[in-house]
């Protein structure tokens, strides 16, 4: 059941991604703030720290399929999103093995993934001259307010999902 699940989420999280500034105050969505909604990246390190496995890397495949569709459908450029989010859902699921999983490690483990995550979109973008902000403007004008944004749905997500995604892992697990 979780191998459709999990995709379909995924698939309904990239359509309200898309939809996210429109949810937004007029006066944040028109200010010098640029807020990213990672929607997806957040559900899958939820997937990497309780779903799988030491030995499994769903999580990891689907940020490589979902990164590679937002990248589709929101960007100009393929591949960036697709690489990014695989390479850092990798990273946080080796970094699970170094702490428990509870809400406070999984919260730290989305911080620093989301920051990484930003930072190499940021760099990637700044390298093929899409963006030209300065490292500070960048910090305080964009990492901020979206790392802000996304660990308040971190937040609001980790309660709803996170004994379903146990459970299917479970249910994997056993079959």
């Amino acid at each position: 059941m979780s191998r459709y699940v999990i995709p379909l989420v995924c698939l309904f999280l990239l359509v309200m991604q898309g939809m996210a500034m429109s949810l937004l105050p007029a006066k944040l969505v028109y200010s010098d703030l640029l807020i990213t909604p990672h929607w997806i990246l957040i559900f899958l390190f939820i997937i990497a720290i309780f779903y799988d496995k030491d030995h499994t890397y769903h999580a990891v495949w689907y940020g490589l399929i979902f990164g590679l569709l937002i990248d589709v459908v929101y960007t100009g450029v393929l591949g960036v999103y697709m690489i990014t989010y695989t390479l850092i859902i990798y990273v946080v699921h080796g970094l699970k093995k170094l702490v428990h999983a509870n809400f406070p490690a999984a919260f730290l483990l989305a911080v620093i993934g989301l920051i990484l995550a930003d930072a190499l979109l940021y760099i990637v973008y700044s390298f093929v001259q899409i963006t030209s902000i300065s490292w500070v403007d960048y910090g305080l004008l964009r990492l901020l307010p979206t790392l802000a944004a996304n660990m308040i749905f971190f937040t609001l997500l980790y309660p709803l999902v996170k004994e379903r995604v146990y459970d299917w892992s479970e249910e994997i697990s056993n079959v």
